[in-house]
């Protein structure tokens, strides 16, 4: 019985150590070649090759289409350079979610923070670290003191934070059209406080 088991042990070495032979690099026989040596494409990669053989692909996505739990685009597209139509035109687009409960204010703040506050800081007064580091000449716009962006439109404030205005560039890319609607209802609503707490202290001093 040991003389079985013996023979059987140097069988099997002898078939792993042949297996594992250097030079040998067939796989053997392939049963769906077209999957296992499927030509890889990375996202970005160069399209010379596609097109070569007629597939017109760039990688975008489809005009129309929607990320996956983002909103519809916005309506109106990019002005072109000096044309201001829809800029304008923006100020009637209403903001399509309703105000924000706790827990929205909560990350709409955040998100602010992260991405306006180096510039328009903390208190929405114009003076993020990354102005009052002289690294821009031009200072961002105050958020609360300013009357112009006090009274400035929810549709128009999109507008400018989805293609940028002046200095300040787009935040189309680091931010859904969700959150993007979620940080003007934060701006709103501390420009709404700011407004009451004013009002409050002009009443007081006239008592």
């Amino acid at each position: 019985m040991k003389k079985v088991f013996i023979i059987t042990g140097v069988v099997a070495m002898s078939l792993a150590v042949a297996g594992c032979r250097k030079g040998k690099r067939d796989p053997g026989k392939v049963y769906m070649p077209d999957m296992a040596y499927s030509v890889a494409y990375e996202t970005y990669a160069p399209t010379d090759k596609l097109q070569e053989k007629g597939i017109n692909y760039d990688g975008t996505p489809v005009a129309g289409t929607v990320a996956r739990d983002d909103m519809p685009a916005f309506p109106l597209a990019m002005d072109r350079p000096g044309d201001t139509a829809n800029y304008v035109a923006s100020k009637k687009v209403v903001n399509p979610i309703p105000p924000l409960n706790a827990t929205d204010y909560l990350e709409a703040a955040r998100l602010f923070l992260v991405n306006c506050g180096i510039c328009h800081g903390d208190k929405l007064d114009g003076q993020g670290p990354l102005f009052k580091s002289g690294a821009f000449a031009a200072a961002p716009k105050d958020l609360i003191g300013d009357p112009v962006v006090s009274k400035m439109p929810d549709g128009q404030m999109f507008y400018s934070v989805t293609y940028g205005i002046r200095a300040m560039g787009s935040y189309a890319s680091q931010l859904s059209s969700k959150q993007r609607w979620m940080i003007i209802h934060y701006i709103k609503e501390k420009q709404a406080d700011a407004a009451k707490t004013a009002a409050t202290g002009t009443t007081a001093a006239a008592k």
